[in-house]
């Protein structure tokens, strides 16, 4: 079975008809361990203080990388620290839609 994160005015993936918001990065967790292809999307905020995980937007996720957005950097430091989190292999991770903008979608296989 198929999960597909999708933006349609709220952050959700169906499973079985069920709508699900995340609200923090257990949630995440947990449907990685299922281990099962999703789609989510991102809000990146490149040249940061830290990296973070927010999750206070219903729309997106918000990463926040250190990283500055110059020649792929910030893609490259976006994937290490998904992967981090999630407790992933990077080649798990493929950024499918916004190399080029802070908006992105994000696979995980």
């Amino acid at each position: 079975m198929n999960y597909m994160l999708y933006f349609d005015g709220i952050f959700c993936y169906y499973k079985e008809n069920m709508e699900k918001n995340f609200k923090n990065i257990n949630e995440l967790i947990e449907l990685v361990k299922e281990k099962e292809t999703f789609k989510f999307k991102i809000k990146v905020i490149a040249n940061s203080k830290i990296n973070l995980l927010d999750f206070s937007n219903d729309e997106f996720i918000k990463v926040k990388i250190t990283q500055r957005a110059i020649e792929g950097k910030a893609n490259k430091a976006i994937i290490e620290f998904l992967a981090q989190n999630l407790s992933i292999a990077k080649s798990n991770i493929e950024i499918t839609h916004g190399e080029k903008s802070s908006l992105k979608t994000i696979k995980i296989f």
